[in-house]
């Protein structure tokens, strides 16, 4: 009997675009917003000379102030190395018709891999966690929309494609995508970024996440954990003047044979102190009460540092 297997589904070259700040318009904004994302990224891919792929189309999603859609892989030179200067030179033209309205700009995220005709599959959603890169948000909040309105992340598996094929994609230069490591969710993975038009070594490295996935947190000391009553007030001290008075007051007591009677009264507070129950009823005693033994330090108190919290804050309470 032949083993049954299942054919692998075709590879798409994945495009999704995102508008920054969608939010923040009114809804007049976000309704043309809505409108003109599509016809841009028409015109781009026109120029881009891919319009007749573009047609051709599967998956198309429009998300409001989002867009993506499937394609044939074959058009990934055209998407890395024609599209991104494209798009800019569109949304320059759109700020140019429309000066009163707030500059546009867009994120771009492209990926690869086997898609059913539904879209639905894991590259899609790596897809989506590259254009929710913190990194790539980041450069768009702090650039001038004047200036900046198209940031590009392509996956390393796109970028490996494209740049190792030695295939023709314009004029853009391996150099101008910048690679850092991604970490969305339980998403990790390096890609590249790129800003047409910009020269990366002018860029402050610090604005992306080292490619190192170790943790520099976890390289610090930890700390010591903090002691439950550490944040707790101290009991006032007691003035030498009341000590003295409580202890001139407090009854001599005379030990029986064998030290019983002594041990009985020495060990009655102790357990006193040590019990929810009785507090109440030795802090009505008075007398008896007045003086306490000296508080020790937490690692000193032997059983007493083992209590709860609760009761060795209850105890500190009947201290003042």
């Amino acid at each position: 009997m032949l083993p049954s297997w299942e054919p692998l589904w075709p590879y798409r070259a994945v495009l999704a675009v995102d508008a920054r700040n969608f939010s923040a318009l009114d809804s007049k904004g976000m309704q043309q917003v809505n409108a003109d994302i599509l016809p841009l990224l028409s015109e781009a891919l026109s120029a881009s000379n891919v319009s007749a792929q573009w047609q051709l189309r599967v998956f198309g999603q429009h998300g409001g102030d989002s867009y993506v859609a499937g394609m044939d892989p074959e058009v990934l030179p055209a998407l890395v190395g024609c599209f991104p200067g494209a798009l800019r030179q569109a949304l320059r033209r759109r700020r140019a018709d429309s000066p009163a309205s707030t500059p546009l700009q867009l994120r771009v995220s492209i990926h690869v891999g086997p898609l059913p005709h539904t879209g639905l599959g894991v590259p899609m959603v790596h897809t989506h966690r590259l254009l929710d890169d913190d990194a790539l948000r980041a450069l768009l909040s702090r650039a001038n929309p004047e200036i900046t309105n198209t940031a590009v992340i392509i996956s390393q598996r796109v970028y490996e494609d494209v740049f190792e094929s030695g295939c023709v994609n314009g004029d853009v230069l391996p150099d101008q995508f910048m690679r850092h490591l991604v970490k969305v969710k339980k998403f990790q993975q390096p890609a590249y970024v790129h800003i047409p038009g910009f020269d990366w070594r002018l860029a402050d490295p610090d604005i992306f996440e080292p490619l190192d996935t170790t943790d520099a947190a976890t390289e610090q000391p930890a700390l010591r954990p903090e002691h439950p009553l550490s944040r707790l007030p101290r009991p006032r001290a007691r003035s030498a003047s009341v000590t003295r008075a409580s202890t001139a007051s407090r009854p001599t007591t005379t030990s029986a044979p064998g030290g019983g009677s002594d041990d009985r009264q020495r060990a009655g507070p102790a357990r006193r102190r040590g019990d929810h129950g009785a507090i109440g009823g030795a802090t009505a005693r008075g007398a008896r009460q007045t003086e306490r033994a000296p508080r020790l330090p937490c690692t000193a108190r032997g059983r007493r540092a083992e209590r709860p919290a609760a009761v060795q804050l209850c105890e500190l309470q009947s201290l003042r």
